[in-house]
């Protein structure tokens, strides 16, 4: 528990799961109705995210509003744990999230003329996965909220897209799933060479800050966790899902694609990557900002030949 006497993340999460409870028992031909609460669970959920960062001590570098309970128990001892917790890196990406999902949903209202009911229940769902990137604290539990936010915006896009639809989702899933598979192998290889040293089995990342990884170790592991990072982000030359999933995307679904997916990639490299893998970060830097700078260039050359506003807003900073 924390210095508010309650389990203000866990509320902020799960609460727009509550609005699909809800609107799961409208019946689906009351659209106007079930964009409304769907509106309103998001806009609570923006003012209950306000709470944290009143609340929110700047003058300290510590987890605060920190939740942390046994999550999965292996030979009598917890191995996972549901823990979560926020600092300066991911404060402002809580209510930036809440408030995005509020907007984004605000301006469906018309666009959405079919699965109305399935549409909005999504939109909320995704939000809790995302909100669940920027709180987690335990490496795998952020592994699952990850791979939990392809879910809802794989049918997102594929439902509700447009002509192209099919290829642009498949592409998407494809390319996050590959750096993600890899990214988990490292997880668990991670988790069990740090078993020595830590004398359990952990995926606390706060643990894993305190355990030092041989740099050959360091080097491949950081590779990984960057591959899945860099697709997220997207990094050149690991961005050509993007301009067919902005494209074909409800244009709520861009808003959400542009607004908070792809600062997800970099955060991931904030949180875990960088202060993971200190001597590899070091070492790849000047290779992470060779790619972005021809990435920068790329996407400006791009630019000059678009005529569609959905394709030249994911080269645009």
């Amino acid at each position: 528990m924390n210095a508010l006497g309650f389990p203000i993340l866990s509320a902020v999460i799960f609460f727009p799961l509550l609005g699909v409870f809800f609107i799961a028992f409208i019946p689906s031909d009351r659209p106007k109705t079930i964009a409304q609460v769907a509106f309103w669970v998001a806009a609570v959920d923006f003012l209950l995210s306000l709470i944290i960062v009143v609340n929110f001590d700047a003058t300290s570098a510590q987890f605060q509003f920190v939740e942390s309970r046994p999550w999965i128990i292996l030979f009598g001892a917890p191995v996972v744990t549901y823990k979560l917790g926020v600092d300066g890196i991911s404060l402002w990406l809580i209510p930036l999230t809440s408030l995005l999902t509020a907007v984004a949903i605000l301006f469906s209202w018309g666009s959405i003329a079919h699965r109305v009911k399935e549409y909005y229940m999504l939109m909320l769902v995704l939000c809790t996965a995302m909100l669940g990137v920027f709180t987690a604290l335990d490496v795998f539990l952020f592994y699952v909220f990850w791979e939990a936010v392809l879910i809802p915006m794989y049918f997102l896009i594929g439902i509700w897209g447009g002509e192209r639809r099919l290829y642009a989702t498949l592409k998407f899933v494809l390319y996050t799933m590959a750096g993600s598979a890899l990214m988990l192998a490292t997880i668990v290889y991670l988790a069990l060479g740090m078993s020595g040293q830590v004398g359990t089995l952990t995926f606390d990342v706060e643990v894993w800050y305190q355990v030092f990884i041989p740099p050959e170790v360091q080097r491949w592991a950081f590779l990984a966790f960057a591959l899945a990072f860099a697709i997220k982000v997207p990094l050149f030359p690991f961005h050509t899902w993007l301009p067919d999933a902005h494209v074909e995307a409800p244009t709520a679904g861009s808003v959400i694609l542009a607004g908070i997916l792809l600062k997800m990639g970099t955060y991931g490299f904030l949180r875990f990557a960088m202060p993971l893998f200190p001597l590899a970060t070091r070492e790849l830097a000047p290779v992470v900002a060779g790619l972005a700078i021809v990435g920068i260039l790329y996407g400006g050359a791009v630019a000059f030949a678009q005529r569609d506003i959905k394709s030249l807003s994911p080269i645009l900073p």
